[in-house]
């Protein structure tokens, strides 16, 4: 620890560090009805980048009273609209806000009121502030879990609590378990800590209590990695989570001030104070680089970028962590009032602005640009700070993508301009292409080997003299170190200018090291390529799939399918190509392209051509007309399958279609059976042209072609059928003729065809059925027993049909038709059921007749029983509906037997009563009608 009374060294001249770029003042108009009652009402502040605007920050203050408010800071608006409230709310009983914690991922503050308990708010403070009941009251202090950058224990806390049980509001005692998205906490309470999660849904979890490992009320407290470092009157102490040990950093003097400490985000250290020394310390509680001696013991402390923050008595100071130096000392303004200082800054690495407050006045600083800084130290001839300045910047800030760019493409290039010249200085020499580097490299170790020769001792590692690399492997391993860093840059938040320089030059490094799956990766995704820079190189190279990736990804389908077009010529990348090409083209909406392509793909893949035609990515519908005029009339399957889906899935009632459709499939059809049952063709033959066809029907379709030609003139009736019978007409296709001359009316014909070509019973008498006719039957009989064209009678087709339709028909025109040579007991027994089957439908007839009589009979007789029902009305009667006695007035009953007055029965009518039932809508049925009489 430094000495406070130790002779310093001489400051140098202050630099302006940040700069004021918007306060708010709080009035009673500002703040919505709320009057602060004291110069000291702003005791909290906390800043948060959470917002659904990225150009804002939150900022949260808490208040004497227990209030807090959400204010709004924009710094791209103007001067007067850069702080606006949101929102305000009140904690707890209005006792004072001690500190206020903001959980960024989780959208949620904490915050610790001056009556000891912790409440849980969601960062608009939309919803009541929730009481975190499972830490009880007492709370002194209270932090979140840090994590360092090279902290890799993906376990985290949990294993490290092995045993205990944890208890989250309103439940039982459960095992706890992390969840992705939580949170962990640690909170004072007197002499005990204790450990907590908060859940992504806004629930409190305990984890553990830890006590009686030390002495004394915990004042202040932070927790990085797996240690929490806490101060109470005593001293500073340290609670290791991995072995469970406390153990003493050291002690307090007896008379010093209350413990202090903060949480340095940038370098996950924490900054213990002791009256006006801050000591810097590791997460192992050991002292790290310096401490900082502040002019005094600051009201609070903050931390913005590589300096810390101290307010104190209307003052500001900023201090330079690595130096200590007090680089920079702000006046608060003297209207902000007196009382104690708070200031607060972003919990994060860039964090850009502070908050402090003075009573009821808030003062916004955001980082003043490092340019600005060095510019004002040279104005101050402080020369030795600005080349400090500069080096520290040298060492501390990351390259830009936009620096490796001269070292791959030599300039003048597109991204010339971009390249920051600036943190240079003329310290450095101008980068140049990556193979002159390694010239460079190289010639130095040759050098260097002459010298060592000599005896000359040179800078030039021992290693590479006696093993001197060769110019492919250094350029390589440059190539491949450069390729890292352009990938990682691609997911960085990067200009759009960079970001073409990054994705285009990183197609460059692929190239030169031949990675094509990396190329083509690349260009197949979302990319920011610069086109017109790799077209030479890619084409000249023979790249040409990763070309034609690039082409399909800027939205260049011309070119693209261009390119598959000849790529499709190979027979090793033929599918790929046709593959690629058909996905280009359907989401086209370019008619003339998809037409002028889908030749080529028709001849190597039909499934993925009618793909194209058929698809439902584009958002224009291809002109049928002219998708039909440009399909192969060869490729009769496509031709099948555009129309099908015109027809069925695009519902159309073009006539021309369904009729072209009908042809196409009948021709199909034709030829299938000429091919199956002819005697002209060898065997051979045969199976190879079968083949063909099976090959292209389970290709596209998914029936076969007899069916799909059945179904579909059976199901349309926007084709023409005697364009298609005409074409079929000598053909055996018989049951296609039957629909077709079904669908013409020619009824004789269809059961011709039914009962003696197809001798299909069944169908033959649902055709019958469906003409509805009893001669339909009788026709149908003549049929069977005199097939005509010397064919033998069907007698058991006929004894079927008489079986089971001879009710329907007339028994002495079934006699005059039978037919002499029928068998006699064949004859006999169907005539027997026959007229046994009359007869049962005559009795079956009269019996239903006489149910109906019995039934209106009965229903005769409840009406008249209604009509003629007795009422007895006495002097206690009254009406239904207005209650006045009836006496010797005129009433009327319901059926529902409800009475009313005559006058209240002209105004209710005869159908509906008093009840709202209508009985002429809600038929009222009594017990005994219908039922039991």
């Amino acid at each position: 620890m430094a000495n406070p009374k130790s002779k310093s060294k001489p400051e140098p001249k202050y630099r302006p560090v940040i700069e004021p770029v918007a306060h708010f003042v709080f009035t009673p108009t500002t703040t919505h009805q709320h009057v602060f009652p004291a110069p000291t009402a702003i005791k909290a502040l906390a800043i948060s980048t959470t917002s659904s605007d990225t150009r804002q920050s939150l900022i949260y203050i808490g208040t004497l009273t227990g209030a807090i408010y959400l204010l709004s800071l924009n710094p791209a608006a103007d001067e007067n609209d850069r702080v606006s409230v949101i929102k305000h709310t009140l904690i707890g009983n209005g006792s004072a806000i001690v500190s206020i914690l903001v959980v960024e991922n989780l959208k949620r503050i904490i915050v610790l009121s001056g009556d000891g308990f912790l409440y849980l708010l969601d960062s608009f403070l939309l919803e009541a502030p929730k009481k975190v009941s499972v830490i009880k009251g007492g709370v002194t202090a209270f932090a979140r879990r840090f994590f360092s950058k090279n902290y890799s224990n993906s376990d985290r806390i949990l294993p490290k609590l092995n045993g205990v049980k944890s208890k989250e509001d309103g439940s039982s005692s459960i095992s706890s378990s992390s969840s992705g998205g939580g949170s962990f906490v640690v909170a004072a309470t007197g002499k005990k800590l204790v450990l907590a999660e908060l859940v992504s849904s806004g629930s409190v979890v305990l984890l553990k209590e830890i006590l009686g490992v030390f002495e004394g009320m915990i004042r202040d407290l932070a927790w990085v990695d797996d240690s929490i470092i806490f101060g109470n009157k005593s001293g500073y102490f340290l609670y290791s989570c991995i072995s469970g040990q406390c153990g003493l950093i050291f002690s307090l003097p007896e008379l010093s001030g209350q413990p202090q400490l903060k949480l340095l985000v940038r370098e996950c250290r924490v900054l213990l104070l002791v009256d006006n020394v801050g000591v810097t310390v590791d997460t192992e509680g050991q002292p790290v680089g310096g401490s900082l001696v502040f002019r005094g013991v600051p009201d609070s402390i903050g931390e913005i970028g590589s300096h810390v923050v101290a307010v104190k008595n209307g003052k500001m100071e900023l201090y330079y962590k690595k130096s200590g130096n007090c680089v920079q000392v702000v006046m608060l303004s003297s209207d902000a009032g007196g009382g104690t200082c708070v200031v607060a800054s972003q919990e994060d690495v860039s964090g850009e602005f502070v908050a402090v407050s003075m009573s009821s006045k808030v003062i916004f600083y955001r980082k003043v640009p490092w340019e600005e800084q060095i510019k004002d130290l040279l104005r101050k001839k402080c020369f030795k700070e600005a080349i400090s300045l500069v080096e520290e910047l040298q060492s501390e800030e990351k390259m830009q993508p936009s620096e490796l760019f001269p070292f791959i493409m030599r300039d003048p290039n597109p991204w010339s301009l971009l390249v920051p010249r600036n943190r240079y200085w003329g310290l450095h020499p101008p980068p140049t292409p990556l193979e002159n580097v390694v010239d460079d490299g190289l010639k130095t170790i040759q050098r260097a080997i002459f010298l060592k020769k000599a005896g000359i001792e040179t800078a030039v590692d021992d290693e590479f003299i006696v093993n001197p690399p060769t110019r492919a492997d250094l350029l390589e391993a440059a190539i491949e170190n450069f390729i890292r860093y352009m990938q990682a840059s691609r997911h960085k938040d990067l200009t759009p200018s960079v970001r073409e320089g990054v994705d285009t030059l990183l197609m460059y490094l692929y190239r030169a090291l031949n990675h094509v799956d990396d190329m083509e990766r690349l260009a197949s995704s979302e990319n920011s390529c610069i086109v017109e820079e790799l077209e030479m190189l890619l084409n000249d190279s023979g790249h040409l799939r990763t070309l034609a990736f690039l082409y399909a990804s800027k939205g260049m389908s011309s070119k693209a399918l261009a390119i598959w077009r000849v790529l499709a010529k190979v027979t090793s990348g033929q599918e790929t190509a046709v593959a690629e090409a058909s996905n280009i083209l359907e989401e086209s909406s370019d008619q003339d392209l998809v037409l002028q392509h889908l030749g080529w793909i028709a001849d190597i893949n039909p499934v993925l051509a009618v793909q194209v035609l058929i698809s439902d990515k584009r958002s224009n519908v291809l002109p049928p007309d002219e998708v039909i005029a440009a399909i192969d009339p060869k490729k009769v399957d496509i031709l099948q399958r555009y129309l099908q889906w015109l027809i069925e899935d695009q519902d159309s009632d073009d006539i021309q279609f369904h009729t072209m459709y009908a042809l196409l499939l009948a021709k199909s059809a034709l030829e299938s059976y000429e091919i199956e049952h002819g005697s002209q063709n060898s065997e051979a033959g045969t199976s190879k042209e079968l083949n063909v066809s099976h090959h292209g029907s389970n290709s596209i379709f998914d029936s076969p072609l007899r069916e799909r030609l059945q179904i579909f003139l059976q199901s349309s009736d926007l084709y023409d059928p005697e364009e298609v019978l005409d074409l079929i007409e000598g053909s055996e296709l018989w049951l296609e003729k039957a629909i077709l001359y079904r669908k013409l009316g020619q009824e004789t014909l269809v059961l011709q065809i039914l009962a003696l070509k197809l001798e299909d019973c069944e169908a033959a008498e649902q055709y019958c059925a469906e003409i509805g006719r009893p001669d339909a039957y009788m026709q149908l009989l003549e049929m069977y027993l005199d097939p005509k064209d010397g064919k033998e009678p069907m007698f058991k087709a006929a004894v079927r049909l008489l079986h089971n339709h001879g009710e329907a028909l007339d028994p002495l025109q079934v006699l005059e038709r039978l037919s002499p040579d029928m068998p006699l007991q064949l004859a006999s027994d169907t005539i027997l059921r026959m007229l046994r089957a009359r007869l049962h439908h005559h009795w079956q007839g009269q019996i239903v007749h006489n149910l109906s009589r019995a039934l209106d009979v009965d229903a005769s007789l409840a009406r008249l029983e209604e009509r003629s029902r007795h009422v007895l009305i006495n002097d206690e009667s009254v009406c239904d509906s207005c209650h006045a006695r009836l006496g010797t007035k005129l009433f009327a009953m319901y059926p529902d037997d409800t009475i009313v007055c005559y006058k209240c029965f002209r105004r209710q009518g005869e159908s509906t009563s008093v009840t709202g039932r209508n009985f002429k809508e809600d038929v009222l049925y009594k017990p005994g009608w219908l039922v039991t009489r």
